[in-house]
């Protein structure tokens, strides 16, 4: 999974668009009223300037200097010139940028962001009902009369969540296995569902949760749901599999045609086969599909066939690099874990070629597993990508206002909702975002992670975390919070966005040190609060030029 932290439930957080908003607010709790209302007058008068600002026609020569100043900090250049020139302009927009840029260069986290001045705070929405319902249920995984009421709950977000929270002392209760059973027995066959239900969501929740409370009902139905032709269903049969330690249904989804399926089933058979499956794992980490070298990579370690493993991490690290994928880093430093293993000083003429590489951090990453095995030479030789900055990235940074519809696909319940792109937080993650969305490479593309009660993450294809596009998003951490209704980047580590959206389904504030907000809903929250588990995305429209 991306790095982004798991949720815990709790009550609605108020919502401040910067620390030192907070800070304010509190010190105005502390005065008089009329000194209060003196405060929040010239707070007012502030953002007023500002829009004004943004309002204002801008020269061509302006326009030049911002995207110096926009390109600068893409490279992360300190020493560039553009920010002296940014820091005199008489535009205090431009300056801001300067201030700004030269900050996130300087700082990975940007711990200064909050000296900037406060900009428009995101729109607040409250929580539909269900969720409250949701959130309600907590960890009950033992308390099985709550959680069998849950299961007929009204919404599907919550008979899901209960479903998952079943463990083996609920196995006893007759009426939450028949509910189980029924929805196994119902598995549709295909991906279609109308608007607030279900596909085949609620079979493979159910399978997962019979192979925890009633094992023998699971394996009775196992053989049908791995055989869907819907690959999501088959991803939660390997899940299913592993907990009732199935290796033969294992190997078999371990040699589906979905990589998801295959990434699935490899990680059940690194938990209940151990070593004795790894014919198989030596073939996947060979072949191809991100998430499956990955997790046979990580499957393959203490494997028994050192040499045959290191051959086969030789050859995915060496395809790897031809793929010319910057957001492939995760894949290609699990191969790399598996190189540095079994790699001994004879085999460094086939492992030297991976030291040079497009990608500094993985050059440096063999050129230590050559350091380690005291070969001469080693060093890291790395030609980074070249970095350009996109189209509309100056105009955002001025004040655009540009929005995007996310249209989702009749077959995933339909509907839509509009985002506003916050280039005034974050202009070039923004831009690289609009031309994608104008390229339509989102089109068609599903949102393979839901948690309701945090965020809903998608947009590349694959469905899976391994597979985004194959240029980074550098960071632009900026001071706009990571509030309900708030859309940021998914990243593995700092400066790797992969162009994958997550949307903040509550307020996560505690994802603002490390997170970028690119844009915000400000039509049809309650679409994005409706998306399930492989909506697809039907496409995204501009709106606005």
């Amino acid at each position: 999974m991306n790095l982004l932290p798991r949720t815990n439930s709790g009550t609605r957080t108020l919502r401040l668009p910067t620390a030192k908003a907070a800070h304010i607010i509190t010190a105005m709790s502390r005065l008089p009223i009329i000194a209060a209302l003196l405060i929040a007058s010239s707070i007012a008068s502030s953002i007023a300037s500002s829009i004004a600002f943004a309002q204002r026609s801008t020269s061509s020569a302006d326009s030049a200097l911002v995207a110096r100043l926009l390109l600068a900090e893409e490279r992360r250049d300190t020493t560039a010139g553009a920010y002296a020139d940014g820091l005199r302009s008489a535009d205090p927009r431009i300056r801001v940028i300067a201030q700004r840029g030269l900050g996130r260069s300087r700082d990975a986290l940007f711990g200064r962001r909050d000296s900037l001045p406060p900009l428009p705070a995101p729109p607040a929405y409250t929580d539909p009902a269900w969720r409250l319902r949701y959130r309600a249920l907590g960890a009950r995984n033992d308390q099985c009369d709550a959680l069998r009421t849950a299961l007929a709950d009204s919404t599907w977000q919550v008979r899901l969540r209960a479903t998952d929270l079943l463990q083996a002392p609920c196995g006893t209760d007759a009426a939450i296995v028949a509910t189980l059973r029924i929805w196994t027995n119902s598995a549709p066959s295909s991906s279609v569902r109308a608007k607030g239900g279900v596909s085949w969501h609620a079979a493979a929740h159910a399978l997962t949760a019979l192979a925890r409370i009633a094992p023998a009902d699971a394996r009775t139905a196992l053989p049908r749901l791995a055989g869907s032709r819907i690959s999501s269903l088959r991803v939660y049969a390997a899940r299913a599999a592993s907990t009732l330690a199935d290796t033969a249904a294992l190997r078999a989804l371990a040699m589906d045609a979905d990589d998801n399926v295959k990434e699935a089933a490899i990680d059940g058979l690194a938990r209940v086969a151990g070593h004795s499956a790894d014919d198989l794992l030596l073939a996947a980490l060979a072949g191809r599909g991100n998430p499956v070298i990955r997790a046979a990579a990580r499957a393959l370690k203490g494997s028994p066939r050192g040499d045959a493993t290191l051959t086969a991490a030789i050859h995915a690290g060496l395809q790897l690099q031809r793929d010319s994928s910057e957001t492939a880093r995760r894949v290609r430093a699990a191969v790399a874990e598996r190189v540095a293993e079994f790699a001994q000083a004879r085999d460094w003429a086939r492992v030297a070629p991976l030291a040079a590489d497009f990608d500094c951090a993985i050059a440096r990453t063999y050129a230590d597993i050559g350091t380690t095995l005291g070969v001469s030479g080693p060093a890291a030789q790395c030609t980074p990508l070249p970095i350009a900055l996109p189209a509309d990235a100056a105009r955002l940074a001025l004040g655009a206002d540009l929005r995007l519809r996310v249209v989702m696909a009749d077959s995933s319940g339909g509907g839509s909702f509009v985002v506003r792109l916050r280039g005034d937080n974050a202009p070039v993650m923004a831009a690289r975002v609009l031309a994608l969305a104008k390229s339509g490479w989102y089109n068609g593309n599903t949102w393979h992670r839901v948690e309701p009660d945090f965020v809903t993450q998608g947009g590349a294809p694959g469905a899976n975390e391994f597979l985004g596009f194959p240029r980074f998003f550098r960071d632009e951490l900026g001071i706009v919070p990571h509030a309900r209704g708030t859309i940021g980047m998914s990243t593995g580590e700092h400066d790797t966005g992969d162009a994958q959206w997550f949307v903040n389904l509550r307020d996560n504030f505690r994802l603002n040190r490390d997170y970028t907000v690119f844009a915000e809903i400000i039509e049809g929250i309650d679409v994005a609060d409706g998306v399930l588990e492989g909506d697809v995305i039907a496409r995204i429209e501009v709106i606005g030029r």
